[in-house]
């Protein structure tokens, strides 16, 4: 069992999102990466289960460099990791936890940010050496449960994630978590080749709700 912790990045801790892309598709991937890096995006996930995921991460990693943290997404086995980090990703995101994809996630110089609900799971993660932990899916308990998640586990940051959408994105932040991951009520239907210009509207406008000063 590894405890090792790898420090959130600045780009997550300056703008407290992660961008998720989930897509049946991999056609539009490069597009929607850049429409979200121009509009000010600084953490990116891509899904293991979205077509052309990694080569998508190894192409963004080319074209916008250390200026942008890249991750992986619904990673689920220590090969998967493997997959991750040689695609140059810089952390990888899980719906659950699991020891050995933890372990390899530090062996691998990872951040870290597997899923869990429940404060025995919240503390089990954080033991295993997560960044953050991932609370999923947020929708099931909102704001609220955040709070109250936070009460007796304030040492351990938390990223709200599934279902939270840009209006509420501020709630999470309030109730003390450390940023939020979006990804449909974002992306709407940018990876099927939708609008890019309102892809960057939204994006927009979810940053100026997330940062600090806001």
């Amino acid at each position: 069992m590894s405890s090792k912790k790898i420090p959130l990045g600045e780009g997550l801790r300056s703008t407290r999102v992660i961008a998720i892309l989930r897509g049946r598709s991999g056609e539009h991937l490069d597009a929607t990466v850049d429409a979200l890096v121009e509009a000010g995006v600084r953490c990116l996930e891509i899904t293991m289960n979205t077509p052309g995921a990694l080569e998508a991460v190894r192409a963004a990693g080319e074209r916008h460099g250390s200026a942008v943290e890249l991750g992986v997404g619904t990673v689920r086995t220590p090969e998967q990791v493997d997959r991750a980090a040689a695609a140059g990703a810089r952390f990888v995101v899980t719906p659950g936890t699991d020891e050995e994809v933890a372990d390899r996630v530090a062996a691998r110089g990872l951040a870290y940010f597997p899923g869990a609900f429940t404060a025995t799971e919240v503390a089990n993660a954080a033991k295993l050496g997560a960044s953050a932990v991932k609370i999923f899916p947020a929708s099931l308990g909102g704001p609220g449960y955040v709070r109250e998640l936070r009460a007796p586990l304030d040492d351990i940051p938390m990223l709200p994630t599934g279902g939270v959408s840009p209006d509420t994105a501020r709630a999470y932040l309030d109730a003390g978590a450390c940023g939020v991951g979006v990804g449909g009520p974002l992306l709407c239907d940018a990876l099927e080749g939708g609008d890019l210009a309102e892809l960057g509207r939204r994006a927009r406008a979810l940053l100026t709700e997330t940062r600090p000063e806001a």
